[in-house]
């Protein structure tokens, strides 16, 4: 069977990105001849996201973008959750809608895939040429600081827990959000911690990442409190 890979891109108030992703998203996938969907998962942008959306719909066709929104913003975790029920797709590819992540890596992400047959393969900004652009010091050090945290209390040996640009099988993608818990940053980091606990096999790929051209960052304070509490669960839980 040919692999075919979906998409999800959970959005908000992502009107003046989505049409550009989109757009470098199926020009990658038809470079490198492969079948592809987007699942577009908004939570209720009030900036006109989902009229974009219905666009693109007609644009590239209802086969290759879905919009698949949701009554309000329920969070990036129950995101993937609801994205996961309309992917016909074997593999599933987790990213920003932002630019922050850029769709020419997914290739790479792909070939790792299938030389070592991983299960999960992540993108990192902290090994080999991976970087971070846009970010003043103070980001840099929460993310650095939040890596560097959790991987020495919980050793899942990946050197970027907390980006979000994957690549996952299905199964294993829909097998460990049934058992991780934590909601908002901390996801991104349980599920690979989860991953590990789990037996899956991880690649990494090293990837530059843009902070966002447009809108604002969704990082705040409660949400770093929030993430050093979640680290101290996991901690205390796995």
């Amino acid at each position: 069977m040919a692999n075919k890979y979906s998409v999800i891109l959970p959005t908000y108030n992502e009107k003046r990105n989505l049409p550009i992703i989109i757009y470098l998203l199926a020009k990658t996938f038809k470079e490198n001849k492969l079948d592809w969907e987007v699942i577009i998962v908004d939570d209720a942008s009030p900036d006109g996201t989902q009229d974009v959306a219905k666009q693109l719909i007609k644009l590239y066709g209802a086969e290759h973008i879905q919009l698949k929104p949701r009554a309000g913003k329920l969070g990036l975790g129950t995101a993937y959750v609801h994205g996961l029920n309309y992917v016909t797709g074997n593999f599933v590819i987790i990213m920003d809608a932002d630019f922050s992540h850029h769709p020419t890596a997914i290739p790479q992400f792909i070939a790792l895939q299938k030389e070592q047959d991983f299960d999960i393969v992540t993108g990192t900004r902290y090994a080999g040429d991976g970087g971070v652009y846009g970010w003043d010091l103070k980001r840099k050090l929460v993310s650095r600081g939040a890596n560097f945290l959790a991987s020495i209390t919980l050793r899942p040996n990946v050197s970027d827990l907390t980006g979000s640009f994957r690549l996952y099988k299905k199964d294993v993608l829909a097998k460990i959000i049934s058992v991780t818990k934590s909601k908002g940053y901390v996801f991104q980091m349980e599920m690979m911690v989860r991953a590990r606990s789990l037996g899956f096999t991880i690649g990494e790929v090293p990837i530059s990442f843009v902070d966002r051209l447009y809108g604002e960052s969704k990082l705040g304070g409660d949400e770093i409190v929030g993430y050093l509490k979640g680290v101290w669960n996991l901690f205390t839980s796995v």
